[in-house]
């Protein structure tokens, strides 16, 4: 489609052909019939045809050498798994992926051009005093842009189908002309250029262009080799004559059989033998016998070397660009900075507007049922100038997990900038490495948290600017965190006024019609993972938000809805034919792998995490052994676990092996994973997190509020000290849940009469002695204890001891060995608990140390221990250590003995 084609910039896995650029069609080679039969092979092929045809036809051959490599389903005989059904449904799948991307490659140069859309959809500034509105809309029969910069005319700013603006595929195309100034004259040229970005006019040198074409004549050209410039129809008519003569066939029929290129060749050749010596280059033909060698041309060295040398005449065209400062003075901008607009559609149904679709800035009113687009573009001086670059991905993951809005202290919402200048610097001095922000792009309602979006390019209007959220990432980077997005792919929006559906007045535009494109739960709607021109979009998207943004990866929120015709509301027994009957989408499937493997291609560093509660196999393998490509998947059911104990089961009743089994989540990808103490859901979904099960309101002057305390603090340190070195590579924790945030989330909304006293973060509690400050101490030494033993880039942990009477877990991870009583009463001088190495343990962090509020019960002479050579745990020593209730310890091996 001529409408999406972009100038390729390199070619994606330059071992995988399946990625590569692929013709649209094969080279029309003609081969002239000859009379004889020679050596030397000549046709009426072009030689730079010649050589497509040949690279072609290597590419071809390194398709089905590379695909050796391809095995869909390499994960499941790695993990020696056999299930004929899945075993299929994989086969089945990558079959369904090759065929979507032959099907990629007659629209689109490449895999790159096809996430790159943002480059030519929706508002963009063009070097021609102009600026260029494109959307997709199929279903629609005539497009306007209508604003405040138009006076809201529907037909000022139109296109229509079947004139120029309206392609096939449903794109429609508007141009916006930048005004002329009161008194001043159009320009001399009408693809008159501007330099929009720099504030000076090097463009403006006073040459005029008749000066201009002059010098680049008279500099770049050799004698007599402008002369076809003068005349471009004297080059043709002369190859016409040389073929056919003065009096030619002027038809097809009239055309006789033509020598071949040899016998053509040779004729020449006799013809000039007796030419005088030209200034032009001399070139001749090598022809020793073999094979193309009728293409092999030679030329005179210097000639060759004074080409070389020349450089196109581009840089006299630029003398003609005119700077920002000229255009500000002959023009003002069609749609200047700042202005309110929408786009206008006429359909079978009748007239609607829109915002329109690729918008990357939308400004909805307070009532969330209307919304305008917002231009963009500010002035330079204005323009954000990114100044940090993003740190290396570590090898262990540590997330914070953030919304802007809620992170304030005061009962309102809180922008980008209050973010920038309060919260960063204390997840730094936290100890985490990356935040993850959820509710950034642009939603429908305040209280649907960020998940209804409504604005898939924009960011959300209520923390500020695009150039305020690009100061946040930026100063993220230069405080050495990692910026997370959570991504919301899986479904969107059900609002037409300020959404995507019926976007262009059908039911099945970007969304499935009927009963599979609305979710069964959520009132959502469901993206047509099929359609070309929608993975256009949501494959942009992805690509979007790094180009403009520099986010450095993404978790893709709530796969069970998009993998699952039932949206992931079914019960699940682990059974592999649950993963591939009848309610699976393989089209959502194969998204997913399109987008791991476009994203891990264009931007090698980035980061994709799965929020999928069920599991899906293969989640973390890469593409070409069968999965779907993901770096990482978030384990929920953690997080699910503790909150149930916490709520539903005493103290005392509390199943050690449950734990250990939830936490590890499944061992073959245990290395893959992250994992929540609590997520932001049991908050914010109207839950209680944590903190608040356990502390309540913290108020430590109520009666027994003391043993409550102690209780609540002891159980929430071992809660994130086992989560936290149990899991895989990475952790994840809300905001404020580090020092025990002692209230949930409440959005305002009707049923709370839209308060905003829930909706905030009560960082004051920091700020004096007390419960919270030493939960915010433990945790902070918790994340020490990652950056300097890297716990959580270790191999898995060898859980050795499980004991459900006595509530004691005890496992080694490196040279690190933990241990737990989780006993409500029991306290225990001299557990035994077995080890590999023989020497000396030395306790470097103790729940129960008075600086994290605990009693101190654990002396100093009882910090360090000696093994005993004895086997217990099925390990060849042991040691024997105090253990009060209801705490942990981390032992590291100090001293080794040999023996």
């Amino acid at each position: 489609m001529t409408s999406l084609s972009l100038q390729p910039k390199f070619s994606l896995y330059p071992n995988n052909p399946i990625l590569h650029f692929q013709p649209q069609n094969k080279p029309q080679i003609i081969i002239f019939p000859r009379k004889i039969k020679t050596k030397t092979k000549c046709s009426s092929i072009d030689p730079q045809q010649q050589k497509q045809q040949e690279s072609y036809s290597k590419k071809k051959k390194s398709v089905g050498e590379s695909e050796r490599g391809v095995d869909p389903v390499g994960f499941l005989t790695k993990l020696g798994i056999t299930h004929k059904a899945f075993a299929q449904f994989l086969r089945e799948r990558y079959k369904s992926l090759k065929d979507l991307k032959v099907e990629i490659f007659t629209r689109h140069l490449n895999l790159q051009e096809m996430a790159s859309g943002f480059e030519i959809l929706g508002m963009h500034r063009h070097k021609e005093h102009r600026v260029d509105y494109m959307d997709w809309a199929p279903g629609a029969r005539y497009c306007a842009l209508v604003g405040d910069f138009n006076g809201w005319s529907p037909t000022e700013n139109a296109a229509r189908e079947g004139h120029f603006g309206h392609d096939d595929y449903g794109y429609w195309f508007i141009i916006l002309e930048d005004k002329l100034r009161e008194g001043e004259e159009p320009d001399e040229l009408y693809f008159q250029q501007y330099n929009y970005v720099d504030d000076y006019d090097k463009g403006d040198s006073g040459v005029t262009i008749e000066e201009v074409f002059k010098k680049a004549n008279d500099e770049y050209w050799e004698p007599g080799e402008d002369r076809f410039i003068k005349n471009r129809f004297e080059l043709p008519a002369k190859l016409y004559e040389r073929l056919f003569g003065p009096n030619g066939p002027q038809t097809l029929e009239e055309l006789e059989e033509i020598s071949d290129a040899e016998t053509r060749y040779k004729a020449y050749k006799e013809q000039q033998k007796d030419d005088p010596p030209s200034n032009l280059p001399p070139f001749d033909v090598i022809d020793t016998g073999k094979e193309y060698d009728v293409f092999n041309i030679v030329a005179d060295p210097a000639w060759q070397e004074k080409f070389r040398a020349k450089k196109p005449p581009l840089p006299y065209w630029i003398e003609t660009r005119k700077g920002r400062k000229a255009w500000l003075k002959k023009y003002t901008p069609a749609i200047p900075h700042g202005s309110k607009y929408r786009v206008y559609f006429n359909t079978p149904d009748g007239p609607l507007e829109r915002v329109p679709a690729w918008a990357t800035f939308v400004q909805p009113d307070a009532e969330g049922k209307q919304a305008y687009a917002i231009h963009w573009e500010p002035p330079p001086e204005c323009a954000y100038k990114w100044k940090n670059v993003a740190p290396k991905v570590p090898h262990s993951l540590r997330i914070y997990e953030c919304h802007v809005g809620i992170s304030g202290s005061e009962p309102k919402i809180s922008l980008f900038n209050d973010f920038t200048e309060k919260v960063l610097p204390h997840v730094k001095r936290a100890g985490y490495n990356a935040v993850q922000f959820i509710g950034i792009v642009e939603h429908k309602d305040y209280f649907t948290v960020g998940y209804r979006v409504t604005n898939l390019f924009a960011v959300s209007s209520r923390y500020g600017t695009p150039e305020d959220f690009k100061r946040l990432v930026d100063e993220a980077h230069g405080l050495g965190l990692l910026v997370l997005l959570d991504i919301v792919h899986s479904y969107s929006a059900a609002d037409e006024m300020i959404g995507l559906s019926r976007f262009d007045g059908s039911n099945d535009c970007y969304f499935h019609s009927g009963k599979r494109g609305h979710h069964k739960y959520w009132g959502t709607r469901m993206f047509k993972y099929g359609d070309l021109d929608v993975l256009h979009f949501l494959l942009s998207n992805l690509n979007w938000w790094i180009s403009e943004y520099k986010i450095d990866g993404f978790q893709f929120h709530s796969l069970a809805s998009m993998l699952y015709t039932h949206n992931g509301f079914a019960s699940f027994t682990g059974d592999l034919e649950e993963y591939c009957n009848q309610y699976v989408d393989k089209d959502a499937l194969v998204y997913l792998i399109l987008a791991n493997e476009i994203l891990h291609a264009l931007h090698p560093n980035i980061i994709t995490i799965a929020e999928d509660a069920t599991f899906y196999p293969g989640l973390c393998e890469p593409t070409s052994q069968g999965g779907l490509g993901f770096d990482y998947y978030a384990n929920l059911s953690a997080s699910e676990m503790w909150s149930t104990l916490l709520e539903s089961t005493p103290d005392h009743e509390w199943s050690m092996s449950k734990i250990v089994s939830t936490l590890l989540g499944n061992r073959h990808y245990a290395d893959k994973m992250l994992i929540y103490a609590e997520n932001h859901n049991q908050s914010i979904s109207g839950g209680r997190s944590l903190a608040e099960i356990l502390l309540g309101q913290g108020n430590e002057k109520a009666p027994h509020s003391k043993e409550l305390l102690l209780r609540g603090s002891s159980l929430l340190k071992m809660i994130k000290l086992i989560t936290f070195t149990v899991g895989g590579r990475g952790y994840l924790n809300f905001m404020g849940n580090e020092f025990g945030h002692p209230q949930r989330v409440e959005f305002p909304m009707p049923s709370n009469n839209f308060s905003f006293s829930l909706a905030n973060r009560c960082w004051d509690l920091l700020e004096k002695e007390g419960v919270f400050r030493d939960l915010f101490r433990f945790d902070k030494d918790l994340m020490k204890l990652d950056k300097n033993e890297r716990v959580l880039s270790r191999g898995l942990p060898n859980i050795h001891h499980v004991n459900d009477t006595n509530m004691v877990i005890s496992y080694i991870r490196g040279p690190l060995l933990f241990i737990f009583n989780f006993h409500p009463t029991n306290s225990y001088e001299r557990y035994c608990v077995g080890v590999d190495e023989a020497g000396e343990y030395q306790v470097i962090m103790n729940t129960d140390e008075r600086k994290y509020g605990g009693e101190g019960l654990i002396k100093d002479e009882q910090c360090l221990q000696r093994t005993i050579s004895r086997r217990v745990d099925g390990l060849r020593n042991c040691i024997e250590v105090s253990l009060p209730s209801r705490t942990a310890q981390v032992y590291k091996l100090s001293r080794i003995l040999r023996i």
